[in-house]
């Protein structure tokens, strides 16, 4: 049966690696996000590895727009096997005490509400293949250490932190809860910056290395939680 992964939060870096990762081992790929143009291009270079790619231009904080989505790619390219959330949501809050409150609820419309909304207009699909899973991109900030807090507090990315830390709880939520259906969940923890993303300091961790980390645990399908540094 033909497989299929949806990688929601397309990008440079991770997202792109994992679209390119998945499409060489025998996928088809569908890409969501909100630059069409950036996910015009990103079709057109899975096209050109021979990788059967689509798109759809959705938020990932409107959950019509994802349900529209999933349905959209559904009918192009068949059933879907893997869910890959790469959204976070965030990076605009950096003192959570004065932040605009619609900016901290969009926060948890990201982290929380759109990727429980993907997994839900995908899970019947993810069900039925057998090898369904939920593949969840997280980073470090969302550690529950004083260490932590004290970093992301000085650096003023309070916004991401609670993204992170919602997905994280969120990320085991649904692996204890789609276990009996035979969906596996799995999460990929980024402690560093990534190559060719605007965060890159220059000396950041290859995207390459995320998108094996995530095969390899959709392989095994065994543990929940992976990181990368």
């Amino acid at each position: 049966m033909p497989k299929n992964i949806v990688v929601i939060g397309f990008g440079p870096g991770n997202a792109t690696a994992m679209a390119e990762k998945f499409g060489a081992e025998g996928f088809s790929v569908g890409l969501v996000g909100r630059n069409e143009a950036r996910l015009a291009a990103g079709v057109s270079a899975l096209k050109a590895r021979g990788i059967a790619a689509s798109a759809f231009p959705a938020d990932a904080a409107d959950p019509v727009a994802i349900r529209a989505a999933i349905s959209g790619l559904r009918a192009e390219l068949g059933p879907i096997t893997v869910i890959h959330w790469n959204a976070s949501g965030g990076d605009d809050v950096g003192d959570i005490l004065t932040a605009d409150s619609a900016a901290v609820r969009r926060v948890f419309d990201v982290a929380v509400f759109g990727l429980l909304t993907a997994v839900g207009a995908a899970l019947p699909d993810l069900k039925a293949a057998g090898d369904g899973a939920v593949l969840i991109t997280n980073g470090g900030f969302g550690d529950l250490s004083p260490e932590t807090d004290e970093y992301v507090t000085t650096a003023n990315a309070m916004g991401i932190a609670l993204a992170n830390a919602a997905k994280q709880k969120l990320a085991g939520l649904l692996a204890q809860r789609l276990k009996a259906d035979g969906v596996y969940v799995g999460e990929v923890t980024i402690y560093g910056t990534i190559k060719v993303t605007s965060t890159d300091s220059g000396s950041g961790i290859d995207p390459s290395i995320v998108a094996d980390k995530f095969w390899d645990l959709y392989q095994s399908r065994g543990e929940v939680r992976a990181r990368v540094s």
